[in-house]
């Protein structure tokens, strides 16, 4: 039996394990090892879409050690085009507080020692000035009750900001503080696929208020008490979206170019 193929991926973020009812799931090998979890492919109003959890099942894989290569080859090679890109996230700036969604337009790589690209030969740069797809954006943030814009740097982990460094990235302008969004977001670029982030504020980091500082138990609380919110966001986004390579160069920006990897189920 062929694999079921998908056109919408949501890849999980920490706490968000499960989103698809009546789902297949489907083991994919990749040239780059095994991808985080079997790939569950089912419906959204009629829609197909795979769901990919970020982390593994269980939260196998903490957000350094996470194959981020293989997840995303995985998901194209069943067909996915657009990815949405839920994500637990600190906030830096008062402009933001715990449960706020907001769906970033900018990011800032502060991680260390990830593979982050498929180019292992030869003279390939993907454009990166804009990270994240602006038509899957302005879908994700057309819903109510979220926000569109901000900075998102992204940090190593596992372990979470000093004060210090809290206080710096603030200092900086930017609004949101991860340890996932890199590489993810320049990988399915490469693979040619639009990719936006939606971002669950879950916590004030380190630098903006007083205290102990940020602690894992306030992290998964405030997703947990928020995963329903988020399911029903992506749920009512994914039927309405437009198809890939509308109003965007995703798909298109390695058009003449002689990749020196393969994009499983070709360019189109």
């Amino acid at each position: 039996m062929s694999a079921p193929q998908a056109s919408v991926a949501v890849i999980g973020g920490s706490g968000f394990y499960e989103f698809l009812d009546d789902a297949r799931e489907v083991e994919v090998e990749t040239p780059y090892g095994a991808p985080a979890a079997p790939i569950a492919v089912g419906e959204v109003a009629g829609t197909p879409v795979a769901f990919l959890p970020r982390h593994g099942t269980g939260h196998a894989f903490p957000p350094h050690l996470i194959n981020y290569r293989a997840n995303l080859w995985a998901l194209r090679s069943l067909g996915v085009r657009q990815v949405l890109a839920p994500c637990a996230v600190g906030g830096l700036r008062a402009e933001v507080a715990p449960g706020d969604l907001v769906v970033p337009d900018q990011l800032v790589d502060r991680t260390l020692g990830r593979v982050q690209s498929y180019v292992e030969r030869g003279a390939v740069h993907v454009p990166f000035a804009d990270p994240y797809c602006p038509t899957l954006s302005q879908a994700l943030a057309a819903a109510e009750g979220v926000s569109l814009g901000g900075t998102m740097v992204v940090v190593e982990g596992p372990r979470f900001s000093t004060r210090a460094e809290s206080q710096h990235y603030a200092a900086q302008g930017w609004t949101l503080i991860n340890m996932t969004g890199h590489p993810e977001a320049v990988l399915a670029r490469e693979l040619r696929m639009c990719y936006s982030a939606v971002a669950l504020v879950t916590d004030m980091d380190a630098g903006v208020e007083s205290g102990e500082g940020v602690g894992q138990a306030e992290v998964f609380a405030t997703f947990a008490r928020n995963i329903d919110r988020l399911k029903g966001l992506l749920a009512g986004v994914v039927p309405y979206l437009p198809g890939p390579g509308a109003g965007c160069a995703c798909a298109s920006w390695a058009d003449g170019i002689e990749l020196p990897y393969e994009i499983p189920g070709g360019a189109a």
